[in-house]
């Protein structure tokens, strides 16, 4: 098991989840305002939050954690929100999803793929990007690790801009790139929400 794999399961083990809130983030309620209601997958879907949020506007969603107790408490909130019908969870690894063929409308990712090495960033992207519909859309939130500000304060998990940035160009159409910051866990670093197109 990996050291991220043991990290992130403590954490849900003991209860320290600072990222968990009621409602997902305010740019996925947005989508769920925008879009038409179609198939979603919720990549590092943790307990649920966004799962049950797009399930309540309609759409049809799939979860997926590596963490067997974050899909735990996950299948809780879904079923205390009553869209069990319209919500499917799975304990499994986001950088092989083999057992998914449905193409998707949207992907969402908030805080998952940061957290992988360079090989399983490309295997995670090319997975997203298989399970995509042409013109499904990515909705990716990423910690990052600016090359441009090499003495910038870090988030202990990032990737490194310039390789995802490549990574994304070669298997996505990059429609917007919104630079944040974003403080977690007493740490402060350069963020993004990034909006891309399956080809």
């Amino acid at each position: 098991m990996s050291d991220r794999f043991q990290r992130m399961r403590e954490r849900y083990l003991t209860g320290e989840i600072p990222w968990d809130h009621p409602d997902p983030p305010p740019e996925i309620i947005a989508l769920s305002q925008e879009l038409p209601p179609g198939r979603a997958i919720d990549l590092g879907c943790g307990t649920g939050r966004a799962c049950v949020w797009l399930a309540r506007a309609g759409w049809q969603v799939d979860g997926v954690d590596f963490v067997p107790e974050a899909i735990a408490m996950a299948q809780e909130r879904v079923k205390a929100a009553g869209v069990s019908d319209r919500v499917r969870l799975f304990v499994a690894d986001a950088t092989n999803l083999a057992f998914l063929s449905e193409p998707y409308d949207l992907a969402i990712d908030v805080g998952c793929g940061h957290g992988f090495s360079e090989p399983e960033l490309y295997a995670y992207l090319d997975e997203v990007r298989r399970l995509l519909k042409p013109g499904g859309l990515f909705a990716f939130f990423v910690h990052l690790n600016d090359p441009a500000k090499p003495d910038a304060p870090v988030l202990k998990t990032r990737v490194d801009q310039n390789l995802l940035m490549t990574a994304l160009q070669e298997r996505f159409i990059i429609e917007q790139f919104v630079p944040g910051e974003t403080i977690a866990m007493g740490q402060r670093g350069p963020s993004a929400w990034i909006y891309l197109r399956r080809p």
